[in-house]
């Protein structure tokens, strides 16, 4: 049910990316853009996805997406992931650190 919601959601907001100012990050931004982004654009990107992911559990909240999306984007190969996976793969790591229950 969780998984569904967070797809949902991750749809609606990247329904919503053509919508945004030049120069935020966007979900279907290229996750190499992350590290070279300046902390005020992580900041309102982190801030926009964890108002919308912090529905479905509060522990999703921005200051969880700063730390994930950080970790995730410095682990391995991003050249081929967007910023959307990125989030997908923290929505799935909270579920397996939080037990597993989606």
């Amino acid at each position: 049910m969780r998984r569904a919601a967070a797809i949902g959601v991750l749809f609606v907001l990247s329904l919503a990316a053509p919508c945004l100012a030049a120069g935020r990050l966007k979900m279907d931004d290229k996750a190499s853009l992350w590290p070279r982004s300046a902390a005020g654009e992580k900041i309102d990107f982190t801030n926009r996805v964890g108002k919308s992911m912090s529905t479905l559990s509060p522990g999703l909240d921005s200051n969880y997406f700063m730390r994930c999306l950080e970790e995730v984007a410095n682990i391995g190969d991003t050249k081929d992931l967007t910023l959307s996976d990125m989030v997908r793969t923290c929505v799935s790591l909270h579920g397996s650190r939080s037990g597993g229950a989606e």
